[in-house]
């Protein structure tokens, strides 16, 4: 037996103001962090001590928990591309029905970043005033004009984002050579999720390479455009195979617990969601990353070249990127995203021809 909370890293504060807070009677909780900084974890470690008034691992409703199957432990996540005014509804009507096992009932619903404000407005009332037996607990990556509101009703927990000695010391904890941790750390970009899922990918230094060299293949046609978006498109599906594994390998195991126990209920619904949430998600966090290493390609130039010829257009293309990059965490389809994205970016063979000509 040990306790839940050595499953958080780097998050020291934030875990001392929980296990502060796991005795009291505050309702309303506003987690904020960046993604993969272990919010989503804690949300649910805080919600086994509330329910069970301890922090062991080796309870029945820990176990149920930390899979995302406790009956009165209702984790809500955005349909669309923002957690809409009907979602909403669903969450107030969730608030208003009594547990079903515990004492109370613990909504954590996630992403609220991207909640929309007649959503917002819809919940602002009942966050305000929850019912007794209710705890709600807010996830998001970042305040935004729409929580302001929300916020104010909150008790706010910060995060922060993990550091790459964090990550790579997770990692070698787990068994991961020192090398491989390092550098799997620094691209998971303080993502410990992500950096999990890095360590088996085989695929990941040909990833970074395309993407960092995207600019140099660029030529000016759109056929250039498709073969790159295709070999792109190709990649992100290599890296999600092992993820592909995992799930598959969850299936296995509920399947056969199932014939075993012949439990009803068993939760086949709740895991294909969760498994498409994350493929969805490790898609976008990949391709937020290499479109990362491709701006860095311009800004590198820029850096080295200030007075450029090309600058303005350069600059315009790394914000056309970082656009790009905003608008993945929104369902966008990411070959059109990518498509409509590199027909507007230049070639940097391009650019070191024209510069070079006017040197000659």
């Amino acid at each position: 037996m040990s306790s839940l909370w050595t499953k958080i890293i780097g998050q020291d504060r934030a875990v001392e103001r929980l296990r502060q807070f796991a005795t009291t009677n505050v309702q309303s909780f506003l987690f904020v962090g960046p993604e993969g900084c272990g919010k989503e974890l804690a949300a649910r470690i805080f919600a086994t001590t509330l329910i069970t008034q301890n922090d062991n691992d080796d309870t029945r409703e820990a176990d149920l928990i930390m899979r995302g199957e406790f009956s009165d432990v209702n984790e809500i996540f955005r349909v669309g591309a923002a957690v809409d005014a009907e979602e909403a509804e669903g969450v107030v009507l969730q608030s208003s029905t009594t547990p079903l096992e515990a004492k109370i009932k613990v909504i954590i619903i996630h992403e609220v970043h991207l909640m929309r404000d007649a959503a917002a407005v819809r919940l602002l009332k009942t966050i305000e005033e929850p019912a007794k037996q209710i705890i709600f607990i807010l996830l998001a990556d970042q305040i935004v004009p729409s929580l302001t509101t929300l916020n104010s009703r909150c008790v706010t927990i910060n995060f922060s984002r993990l550091t790459d000695e964090d990550v790579s010391a997770s990692l070698i904890s787990e068994g991961v050579f020192p090398d491989t941790a390092l550098t799997v750390a620094k691209a998971s970009q303080g993502n410990l999720d992500r950096a999990r899922l890095l360590v088996t990918d085989s695929h990941l230094l040909r990833r970074q390479r395309s993407f960092a060299t995207i600019a140099t293949r660029l030529d000016g046609t759109g056929a250039a455009v498709i073969k790159i978006v295709a070999e792109l498109v190709e990649q992100l599906d290599q890296a999600a195979s092992a993820l592909v594994i995992r799930h598959e390998r969850e299936i296995k195991e509920l399947e056969e617990r199932v014939a075993l126990t012949g439990e009803r209920g068993s939760g086949r619904k709740t895991i294909a969601e969760r498994h498409k949430r994350e493929l969805r998600k490790l898609r976008t966090d990949e391709l937020r990353s290499g479109l990362g290493q491709f701006a860095k390609t311009y800004s590198d130039l820029i850096c080295a070249q200030p007075d450029l010829i090309d600058g303005e257009e350069i600059m315009q293309s790394i914000q056309l990127i970082h656009k790009t990059i905003k608008s993945l965490g929104l369902n966008a389809n990411e070959t059109l995203a990518l498509h409509a994205l590199l027909l507007q970016c230049p070639s940097l063979s391009d650019v070191s021809r024209t510069n070079t000509a006017l040197v000659v």
